[in-house]
């Protein structure tokens, strides 16, 4: 019943050849990092346009005004939810660094057709069109709401 078990060492010339792939797979990474070789590189977008807003909480819906103090949007009650789930998002923050409502927000369009929404005040930036273009075309729009048609 006693039976003498054979342990064969595991293959030295196996684990070099490992250690040597994962230290040579460590290098090119590095090299490839340190180099920029194959990297892409995108060119910075320029701004196009931007608008700055205040968003105002009103009987349930959301006032959307522009520096003037003019109305250029009102967002009803019920509607809307992604454009007041990043202005909830952007209040907290401001909230959170005791900032009030007074600085108003920026909405940038970029050259490369991107929006993002912008709170100077605490450095917050959101990129808008992470979010798909259904969700994109509500703040396109407040672009041009409110303005005077020429």
């Amino acid at each position: 019943m006693s039976e003498a078990v054979h342990i064969r060492p595991f293959p030295r010339g196996a684990l070099v050849a490992a250690a040597g792939l994962v230290a040579l797979s460590i290098l090119a990474a590095g090299a490839g990092r340190l180099s920029g070789l194959g990297v892409t590189h995108m060119p910075p977008a320029a701004l196009v346009e931007s608008r700055a807003l205040h968003f105002e909480d009103r009987d349930g819906g959301v006032q959307v005004s522009d520096m003037r103090g003019r109305v250029v949007a009102v967002l009803p009650p019920g509607t809307n939810g992604f454009a007041r789930g990043v202005m909830r998002g952007l209040a907290r923050e401001r909230k959170r660094e005791s900032v009030g409502i007074e600085p108003p927000f920026i909405l940038k369009r970029w050259s490369d057709g991107r929006l993002s929404m912008e709170d100077p005040s605490t450095g917050q930036h959101i990129n808008l069109e992470a979010f798909g273009p259904t969700n994109v075309a509500v703040f396109a729009r407040l672009f041009t709401a409110g303005e005077e048609v020429k």
